[in-house]
């Protein structure tokens, strides 16, 4: 009875409602061959996407290089902002990061600089995470923001700014596990001396039956994923 309220749900809720209905045009649709190749192919397209065991195939190779250094020798600690909101709270990704960053303070007392500036909304990321790892406990002077930057490379670029003016020659970088690559790149493009320390990793590694059922947060990872490896060749196409 459990699997099969689970299991329905999974159907009626997105991404699963998606699927019924592409695979509802595949069923009906008996002239067009073309249309009906595009939807089965959507159709599974969302399905193994939303399913946890092809969620953590596409994030292996994102997340498999990078552990938490025993080590943290440096001179700063850089979070990566990944998102807030108009309320100034923050998205799961960026709280996972600011917790990560705020356990490397806790076991060095390095100043942290928190790069993230506002996409759309007056209220930057930087701000927003100052203000968390002040609730934590962060001596404000140690807290530096980095408010204008808009993606990964701007990150790299006004850091490194940073960095020059203060004479900090090595950084711990803590960003999302699966965004960890990208921003390692970029930041060594800057000269910097760098050490990854990856947070808020999001494979899950263990399944079972439902596993297999489609949901939103599996697809959301995926598509961040997918994100990440378009970023990355635009990178090297760029590089």
């Amino acid at each position: 009875m459990f699997f099969l309220k689970k299991f329905f749900t999974s159907l009626i809720l997105p991404p699963g409602i998606l699927i019924v209905i592409f695979l509802f045009i595949f069923v009906v649709e008996k002239k067009r061959k073309f249309v009906r190749i595009i939807a089965i192919f959507s159709a599974l397209f969302i399905y193994f996407i939303s399913i946890g065991p092809v969620k953590d195939l596409i994030l292996y190779p994102l997340e498999s290089n990078y552990t938490a250094p025993e080590k943290l020798n440096a001179d700063a600690i850089v979070i990566l902002g990944g998102g807030s909101y108009s309320s100034g709270f923050l998205t799961e990704d960026t709280m996972n990061r600011v917790m990560g960053g705020y356990m490397v303070y806790k076991k060095t007392k390095l100043p942290v600089i928190v790069s993230g500036g506002a996409i759309e909304e007056n209220f930057s990321d930087s701000k927003a995470m100052a203000e968390i790892l002040k609730e934590f406990g962060v001596e404000e002077n140690k807290l530096i923001e980095e408010n204008k930057s808009r993606d990964t490379s701007q990150n790299a670029l006004y850091v490194a700014q940073i960095c020059k003016q203060r004479d900090f020659k090595k950084i711990i970088l803590i960003t999302s596990a699966y965004h960890m690559k990208r921003a390692l790149k970029n930041f060594e493009k800057t000269g910097l001396q760098v050490l990854p320390y990856p947070a808020d990793f999001k494979r899950y590694g263990h399944y079972n039956i439902y596993s297999f059922l489609p949901n939103s947060g599996n697809f959301s990872v995926s598509s961040k994923a997918i994100k990440e490896y378009i970023a990355l060749l635009v990178f090297l196409i760029k590089d």
